[in-house]
């Protein structure tokens, strides 16, 4: 067998690969020599099949099949011997066909062309200096998200009549110019109507002050102008809603209005559990507690962007475009175009650079990842999916590693695990090296950057 490596340029290169009879020769014989002494034919006792009749039929399909396998095998192992940081995987040279006459060859050539990784001359210092944005807790936001928590826990109480963004309970029926229902128009009972929701101020004003059992005719087109919200409370497909007619008679049956919850000890058992806060003292000091927590988590957010942003700015190196466009279509087998590739690689350019960035960093940093951690890393991920899509914060610390370690038992899943640690270890490592540069913003001014 020989194997030899073409430089192209920096980035590009081709592997040839030539399979001699010396290689797949022996293989293939011990082969069809098992396969004669299980075949069963027809007029012939098991074993005693002529060698020749089983190569007739069996030879070319298992010297595909090995020719393959010892390619494969060859082209991985000279890889890694070579110390090759490829990109992507190998693909068939572009500028030779492959042409193989199964009958009558018995030397084989195959070239595959790879991308080869830049060199980086990138490393993380404390002379690099990176944002990092603390978000103040102040009164303002402690008041606003204790008002979250009592509109989260608050209630609709009945009301006389209409002020302002009562929630109603109303009959309606499609009405004619002069306000009378229409004969076989249509008609929907216990219509919920929130007025916060009625954008037009018009409509808005004639609710106000009218009470139980008053009638009055709404042009519901302008009250409701999302198609999706007005066939919805109409009970109607929204290609019917060009048909009908616009004003609508509506019949008041009954006016809520939403009530906050007090501040008081009701509510703070339901936000923190049964005695566990015992005053508007303490309450108010686990709400900023709480605060501070979740924009610790969206200062560390930001600053992971920020450090990803410096650090592909350091990023001069060129990538083997060509060929990775190549294989992005060849890896995806039809189901995108060279057109989308075209149109998303500058992302896909950029998340490969933060890969080969990460790599170097662990590499230079020589970053370990043990199972010990790999299970608390596993098992923090499932808590907190516990608590996002079912809303459980006390799961059983049995319970999540036991999910933990099922999720670590499947190579894909492990893998996914793994990364995203490498990951975490890579950010953490930049914010404990770099020089900060640390700025105190409001939650406002923090939201908007993301703005900019």
């Amino acid at each position: 067998m020989n194997i030899k490596k073409d430089n192209i340029d920096e980035l590009n290169a081709v592997v040839t690969i030539k399979i001699e009879k010396a290689d797949y020769e022996e293989r293939v014989d011990n082969i069809l020599k098992d396969y004669r002494r299980k075949a069963r034919f027809d007029g012939f006792r098991p074993g005693k099949v002529p060698q020749g009749l089983v190569n007739k039929m069996y030879r070319k399909p298992i010297l595909a099949e090995e020719i393959n396998k010892i390619l494969s095998e060859s082209l991985a192992k000279y890889l890694v011997d070579e110390k090759l940081n490829i990109l992507g995987e190998p693909l068939p040279n572009a500028d030779k066909p492959l042409s193989i006459d199964w009958d009558h060859d018995s030397e084989f050539e195959f070239a595959f062309d790879i991308g080869l990784a830049p060199e980086l001359d990138i490393a993380v210092s404390e002379k690099d200096k990176v944002p990092y944005y603390t978000i103040k807790v102040d009164a303002g936001e402690i008041t606003k998200q204790i008002e979250r928590m009592q509109s989260r826990f608050g209630k609709l109480i009945d009301a006389d009549q209409v002020t302002e963004n009562e929630v109603l309970k109303a009959d309606l029926a499609e009405a004619d110019k002069k306000g009378s229902p229409v004969e076989n128009g249509i008609s929907v009972e216990d219509a919920s109507i929130s007025l916060e929701f009625i954008k037009d101020d018009k409509t808005r004003k004639k609710f106000k002050g009218c009470k139980p059992g008053d009638q009055l005719v709404i042009d519901v087109k302008k009250a409701f102008e999302n198609e999706t919200d007005l066939a919805a409370l109409l009970k109607i497909s929204k290609e019917k809603l060009a048909g009908i007619s616009p004003d609508f008679l509506v019949t008041l049956k009954t006016v809520s209005r939403f009530e906050k919850a007090e501040i008081n000890q009701d509510l703070f058992d339901k936000v923190y559990g049964k005695d566990n806060v015992k005053s508007e003292e303490e309450f108010k000091i686990r709400v900023e507690a709480e605060l501070k927590s979740a924009f610790d988590r969206n200062s560390d957010y930001r600053f992971r962007m920020d450090a990803r942003d410096y650090y592909l700015g350091k990023f001069k190196q060129e990538l083997p475009g060509e060929f990775l466009k190549r294989w992005l279509l060849h890896t995806n087998d039809g189901k995108v175009t060279m057109e989308q590739i075209e149109k998303d690689f500058d992302h896909f350019k950029s998340d490969l650079k933060w890969q080969l960035i990460k790599g170097k960093v662990t590499k230079d940093n020589n970053m370990k990842i043990n199972e010990e951690e790999l299970l608390a890393h596993a098992t923090d991920a499932i808590r907190q999916q516990f608590i996002q899509y079912y809303g459980i914060a006390e799961v059983p610390a049995e319970m999540l590693e036991k999910y933990a370690k099922e999720s670590l038992a499947k190579d894909e899943e492990r893998n996914r695990y793994a990364e995203g640690l490498n990951e975490n270890k890579v950010y953490e490592f930049i914010r404990k090296t770099v020089k900060l540069d640390s700025k105190e913003v409001t939650l406002e001014k923090f939201n908007k950057l993301f703005e900019e």
